[in-house]
């Protein structure tokens, strides 16, 4: 049931959606590829037509204080018909190739609670 370019440890801690779909760029039922670069954030966004806001943080390491400051970004993700997600979840997108303008990810599924 799973697509063959997605890597298994990308899939850490993600289920495979029970219903199926025939969008194109779904990475389970559609023949969109994905990169090794994946990333968990929340979902802060659900207004577009099939994509979704991700906000993703991180910590850096500000050398000359020898402290670390949260720096975060907001990044626009492929929503495939299959996984269904509400704003304030927490979401693994997986990057790909442009599909849009502001699309370069495609979202691969909601974490567990």
């Amino acid at each position: 049931m799973t697509s063959r370019s997605i890597l298994p440890d990308l899939m850490a801690g993600v289920e495979p959606p029970e219903e199926r779909c025939d969008d194109t760029y779904c990475p389970w039922h559609g023949k969109i590829s994905t990169r090794t670069r994946t990333l968990v954030g929340k979902v802060t966004s659900t207004k577009m037509t099939q994509t979704i806001t991700v906000e993703v943080s991180w910590l850096r390491l500000v050398p000359k204080y020898k402290r670390y400051e949260k720096r975060k970004r907001k990044i626009h993700a492929h929503l495939p018909p299959c996984i269904k997600v509400e704003r304030g979840d927490m979401v693994r997108i997986a990057e790909t190739r442009r599909l849009a303008k502001t699309v370069s990810f495609v979202t691969l599924g909601r974490l567990k609670r």
